[in-house]
């Protein structure tokens, strides 16, 4: 069984899936890119603006499965451009114990959705 996932508080889906699917005690979200949910706009001034969005969508739909970051066990990165890692990762680090952090991997791509330079999706377990 299945329960879905949706939050006013993290952008709408722009396509066929839901923001996150809750199986059992583990959390799937759907990747998050860097929409402000409040005014729809995408916040790209800078890379670490545009990652702490992505973050903050992602702190919003894990609270609304009743999760934090400690509950995340893996994440995937996905970049437009390999010399973003090191501005991304400051950012990311700043959401998780670097002693808990989860498993990840980061991997650079060729594009991705609306041409944002990352995209990032979690897997939680309560």
């Amino acid at each position: 069984m299945k329960t879905i996932i949706n939050t006013p508080d993290a952008p709408a889906p722009i396509g066929p899936y839901n923001q996150a699917v809750l199986s059992g005690n583990n959390l799937y979200t759907s990747g998050q890119i860097a929409i402000n949910a409040a005014t729809g706009e995408m916040v790209l001034d800078s890379i670490a603006a545009e990652t702490k969005q992505v973050m903050e969508n992602l702190k919003a739909v894990l609270a609304a499965a009743d999760m934090t970051f400690e509950h995340v066990i893996k994440t995937s990165i996905f970049i437009s451009d390999m010399h973003n890692f090191t501005k991304i990762n400051d950012v990311y680090a700043q959401y998780f114990n670097s002693e808990t952090a989860p498993a990840r991997e980061t991997v650079e791509v060729a594009n991705l959705p609306k041409f944002v330079n990352v995209e990032i999706s979690m897997i939680a377990v309560k």
